[in-house]
């Protein structure tokens, strides 16, 4: 017996955009999609519990309308900016954990701010990282706008600018294949934390590539277009 814990974390503080998580997105607040989401995967698996770590009292009573409710509350040291997302799923898997009295296999996060995800992708990247004995986790990605070995360049230190990574491609297409991190999803064995890594990119990392858009809300035109894609059922897949 396999116990599964997906987690939705929300801060309360966003810069960007504020109120970001609970900002209405085409009639519904931006965390009830992440919600829905877990709920029918719980409904599609067994063993599977959900829970919310959050600072802020109003994203707990959105959350609760849309389904889901919690007791915990993110501690102050954790609900800042510059707090890793992994140290912030440790603490929420150990209060789990000891709240429950089961130790759960499978860690699965869903962010809330990149909610174009389908059900499907959460079950093939699931059955992905159950086939691998040695990954450690899987993440979400999608095919890049821009590739690091031919159009992506940084400044060195005489100030004139250098690729990212060497290449001696001509092309786009004959460049090293890439990804964009889309945030979306993580899907972590229990082993991660147990190794107390710090970077959801080990040796020991999966892919799960996305055949559809998919994106993140970090500023407010990435809301702007979602809220656009979203309204005027531009997608060609159901979320």
């Amino acid at each position: 017996m396999r116990n599964i814990l997906i987690t939705i974390c929300a801060r309360g503080g966003s810069k960007g955009i504020p109120g970001k998580n609970i900002k209405n997105l085409n009639g519904r607040p931006v965390i009830d999609y992440s919600i829905k989401h877990a709920i029918i995967f719980s409904e599609r698996f067994k063993n599977v519990d959900i829970a919310l770590s959050t600072d802020s009292e109003e994203i707990k009573k959105v959350s609760e309308l849309c389904g889901l409710r919690s007791d915990y509350t993110r501690p102050e040291f954790l609900a800042n900016d510059s707090v890793g997302k992994i140290d912030v799923l440790d603490h929420i898997l150990k209060y789990e954990e000891n709240r429950s009295k089961k130790n759960y296999d499978y860690i699965i996060d869903l962010d809330v701010s990149s909610p174009m995800r389908t059900i499907e992708d959460l079950e093939k990247a699931f059955q992905l990282i159950t086939k691998n004995k040695e990954a450690l986790n899987v993440f979400s990605v999608s095919k890049p706008h821009k590739n690091p070995y031919f159009n992506v360049v940084e400044l060195k230190e005489d100030g004139f600018c250098k690729l990212v990574k060497e290449s001696d491609s001509k092309s786009r297409q004959s460049a090293p294949l890439v990804y964009d991190m889309n945030a979306s999803f993580y899907i972590y064995k229990k082993a991660f934390f147990d190794q107390n890594l710090k970077s959801a990119v080990t040796s020991k990392s999966l892919s799960f590539l996305m055949d559809h858009t998919c994106f993140d809300i970090d500023e407010p035109l990435d809301f702007e277009m979602m809220n656009f894609l979203f309204s005027h059922n531009k997608l060609d897949f159901e979320i």
